[in-house]
């Protein structure tokens, strides 16, 4: 246990910034580091409109301002992506086979994320009682989630290792033939299905309601950041590189293609790449730039609740700028560390930054003396 709390710390010392290097040496948890912006970025806010002023000017001086602000932007993303349908109050859950991996069970269910949709999911659940902490993993695909994929988006198969129930899900598009979901945005549709998955783990007798975090990359982490914004029943978030700002230099920042945020409903749709002239800004994506708003805003709807942008080659320190917002929203609400970033150099994920995220859940998700730091 010690080696691999060792290892651990190491981890975060090579991706927090350097300021964040001299915080630890000064006394502060390694993780601590990772909550504070480089001095480049501390306190800079860039030309993104304040989330602590109305629409109309007015500032927000008091937490009573803030819960009016709060659904003031929530009502304004919604109106401009299209309303979600009514959630689901008792979604369905089928079983399709089970068995054991490890030291962990695995269920490959189906999950009604919308009325009458089941989507094929995995369920990983750790031995012992309960009641769990939890976390819904999005990505391409179920299997990649459960460490049955590629690469090192196995948040779910690392976070039931750690003692966390998981339910690892794939993409969730809206049936356009249906009236309820025909002109809402794909992505905010997937952040409907994904407050659905919550509701489903919930309803576990053996998972805390009030410990379940949202977890995902790139394209999961578009998703993730979306369904934990949009839905304040998630305790916490982590979102791996999926471009937490609205970002026309970077193509793989593409929120303005029609299976993001790009859907022109009753139109042709435009053709991927870019926004250009001969290739122009569609959909919520087209109203949301001609407005102002950028994803920031939707951050600030996080506060109280933490959450860890793990960056890598779309997210690098430079989105601290976006991010002091959140800060500021958190300040006055009186909270501080509710709002971490961590950085690698490329977009896939690593050992260390699948470390962080580990040890971001337990700190938020785990009471303090079942945290694997408890125990170092």
């Amino acid at each position: 246990m010690r080696t691999t709390a060792l290892a651990l710390s190491a981890a975060l010392t090579v991706a927090c910034s350097v300021a964040a290097a001299q915080e630890r040496d000064a006394g502060r948890s390694g993780f601590d580091g990772c909550f504070s912006p480089p001095a480049k970025y501390a306190g800079q806010l860039g030309d993104f409109a304040s989330p602590l002023k109305f629409y109309d000017g007015r500032a927000v001086k008091t937490a009573k301002d803030w819960s009016a602000r709060r659904g003031e932007i929530l009502g304004r993303w919604h109106k401009i992506m299209a309303a979600w349908p009514p959630l689901l109050k008792k979604p369905k859950l089928v079983t399709v086979k089970t068995e054991r991996r490890e030291n962990f069970t695995q269920q490959d269910v189906r999950v009604e994320v919308a009325d009458g949709f089941l989507a094929p999911a995995i369920l990983l659940v750790p031995d012992g009682k309960g009641p769990f902490p939890a976390a819904v993993v999005t990505f391409y695909d179920a299997k990649t989630g459960a460490g049955l994929g590629m690469g090192r988006s196995d948040f779910g198969y690392q976070l039931v290792k750690r003692g966390f129930v998981t339910l690892s899900i794939g993409g969730i598009q809206p049936r356009r033939r249906r009236k309820d979901e025909a002109g809402i945005q794909q992505l905010s549709f997937e952040a409907y299905g994904l407050a659905n998955c919550h509701t489903v783990l919930a309803g576990f007798p053996n998972v805390d309601a009030k410990r379940i975090g949202i977890v995902g990359h790139s394209y999961g982490g578009k998703k993730a950041m979306f369904a934990s914004c949009l839905y304040e029943k998630f305790a916490c978030a982590a979102w791996s590189d999926g471009g937490i700002v609205f970002d026309e230099k970077r193509s793989n920042v593409n929120y303005w293609e029609p299976w993001y945020l790009g859907y022109a409903a009753g139109k042709k749709q435009r053709w991927p790449g870019i926004p250009g002239p001969k290739n122009p800004r569609t959909g919520a994506y087209k109203t949301l730039i001609e407005q102002g708003r950028d994803l920031h805003e939707l951050h600030a709807l996080m506060a109280p609740r933490p959450f860890l942008v793990s960056g890598g080659s779309e997210d690098g320190p430079q989105r601290w700028v976006a991010l002091n917002h959140a800060i500021a929203v958190n300040k006055l609400l009186g909270y501080k560390d509710r709002v971490a970033m961590t950085n690698r150099k490329g977009h896939s994920p690593t050992r260390e930054s699948n470390a962080q995220i580990g040890e971001f859940f337990e700190r938020f998700l785990k009471p303090a003396g079942k945290r694997a730091d408890a125990r170092r």
